[in-house]
């Protein structure tokens, strides 16, 4: 096995994205459980396909496949479909494959457009700590993902009970007290994950670079990002913002997330850059 064979299978595994949220969407207007059963056992089969992916390359390149754009996408994709299959089983909450089934397609969608460039092995993306970091910040990334999803999710069926006319999603999306207790779960799993993310970060920097914090705009943007699900947490737990305020801030939040993630590494540069070349 080589790498044209891991790149065949990541496009076996978008395919099978594609054709889970195509089953969603049917589920979505339909309302057939075999429509949302189909998606779910197809976005299961792609995780699956993604991570065997993933093992051919490191195997072949004995480096993770996190050097570049492209790459990094394909990951993150790979963690918000492991992330969605374990809040799934938590809460069964069916609709919200909706959501992540079209995030995760327009995400590998990318992955296929973007060019995968040749890189050079870097020797300091290794280590524990380094590993340590990548995974527990994608989880992280992949849970508020889904409490963003979550938080739409309840604006929707708001909107739905206030008119008069309750619309196409009313009896389609749950109750609102079970949207706010799914987001909550992936906004606070989201951020213990996230937080435990950035320590690593600094672990690792310290092993790398010689100390734990150097000012690079990407530890700025993300410490700022994360100050800002802080907050969240502190006033959904103290001060009453649960509903819709707190739909609208996970929103927002996982904004500032994207813009972490691809704005800050392209426009700004920092120690991160590489992986969004």
């Amino acid at each position: 096995m080589n790498l044209q064979t891991a790149d065949i299978i990541l496009k076996i595994t978008t395919m099978l994205y594609f054709t889970s949220m195509a089953g969603y969407l049917l589920f979505l207007f339909k309302q057939k459980s075999i429509y949302q059963r189909t998606a779910f056992y197809l976005i299961t089969t792609a995780v699956a396909f993604h991570l065997v992916s993933m093992i051919i390359y490191t195997m072949s390149t004995r480096s993770v496949p996190i050097q570049n754009l492209s790459q990094s996408l394909s990951v993150a994709a790979f963690f918000l479909g492991s992330m969605f299959l374990f809040f799934q089983y938590r809460f069964d909450l069916k609709i919200l494959g909706v959501f992540a089934s079209v995030l995760l397609f327009v995400i590998m969608l990318a992955v296929l457009i973007i060019p995968d460039a040749p890189v050079e092995n870097n020797a300091i993306l290794k280590g524990f700590w380094f590993y340590a970091h990548i995974i527990l910040v994608f989880t992280g990334e992949a849970a508020l993902a889904l409490a963003c999803g979550a938080g739409i999710l309840y604006l929707l069926q708001e909107k739905g009970i206030k008119t008069k006319s309750p619309g196409f999603f009313f009896k389609r999306l749950p109750s609102l007290d079970l949207l706010d207790n799914v987001g909550y779960t992936c906004l606070a799993t989201g951020f213990a994950l996230l937080t435990i993310g950035l320590v690593t970060g600094f672990i690792y920097a310290k092993t790398i670079w010689g100390r734990f914090w150097s000012w690079d705009t990407k530890e700025v943007f993300s410490v700022g990002s994360w100050l800002v699900y802080a907050a969240l947490l502190h006033l959904r737990l103290y001060s009453g913002w649960r509903g819709r305020k707190s739909a609208i801030m996970t929103i927002i939040g996982f904004l500032i997330i994207i813009f972490v993630f691809l704005g800050v590494n392209m426009l700004l540069g920092g120690h991160h850059q590489d992986f969004t070349k």
